[in-house]
């Protein structure tokens, strides 16, 4: 695993990992009630390294990560630094990606990872598919959100509800899609998927294996839509008021 060389969120968490894992009494696993893992209690060091040299489908995945938010969530704040113990490699890819290209933001980002994976650890609905993918989603969304100011290629940040909305007179995200749609700047397809997964809580996996596409095919058409959007707002031509 690839760690940042100063301290940041990240490697901060890893030294708390460190210290809750080393011996003589490692914090363990039980990996039996998980089919597909070792039938087993295992340190939780020796299930990290599992994870990451080990594939596994993606319902074992899932089942190992109902059962460590569900250890997070009712056994305290050892199992808090555990489970984020267990998701560090993956946590620290991401926030990795985001940050290229963006040295500046690389603390920010990390923490803002750390944080959106722990509120996703703490509230995120167990029951529903694809958690694993549901809570990195969500990590991935709150450090993107740091180097948003830098992209000008989808959507600007003034494309926000909250208070930092602009001045001038954008609207509400909703109509100007919705207006968007209706003047044939984009069609009513590429609004409702911007909609889904920048407004709402749609997963752009999900979309994508609904509609027999890749993930990244639906992004390229997003960003072909949002740069349209964004290129109408800066220049006036698109406010959520009919004309």
């Amino acid at each position: 695993m690839t760690l940042r060389t100063a301290d940041t969120a990240l490697t901060t968490a890893e030294k708390a990992f460190d210290l809750l894992t080393c011996e003589p009494a490692p914090l363990v696993f039980d990996a039996r009630p998980v089919p597909g893992l070792p039938d087993a209690t295992m340190p939780l060091p020796e299930l990290r390294m599992l994870l990451l040299y080990e594939r596994y489908d993606s319902d074992t995945v899932d089942l190992l990560w109902r059962q460590l938010a569900r250890h997070a969530r009712d056994w305290g704040p050892a199992w808090v630094v555990g489970a984020i113990g267990v998701a560090l490699p993956a946590l620290t890819r991401l926030a990795a990606r985001i940050s290229t290209g963006h040295p500046r933001h690389a603390e920010d980002v990390d923490s803002e990872v750390l944080a959106g994976f722990l509120e996703a650890l703490r509230t995120i609905d167990l029951d529903a598919p694809r958690l694993w993918l549901r809570m990195c989603w969500t990590a991935w969304r709150a450090g993107a959100a740091v180097v948003d100011n830098n992209d000008d290629e989808e959507l600007p940040p003034d494309f926000s509800t909250g208070p930092r909305s602009p001045r001038m007179p954008y609207g509400h995200p909703d109509l100007l899609l919705t207006r968007a749609a209706a003047t044939g700047l984009i069609t009513a397809e590429a609004a409702e998927l911007i909609a889904a997964t920048r407004l709402g809580d749609t997963l752009i996996e999900q979309l994508a294996a609904e509609q027999g596409v890749t993930p990244g095919a639906l992004r390229m058409r997003r960003r072909r839509a949002e740069r349209k959007v964004a290129a109408a707002i800066t220049s006036g031509q698109l406010t959520s008021a009919a004309r």
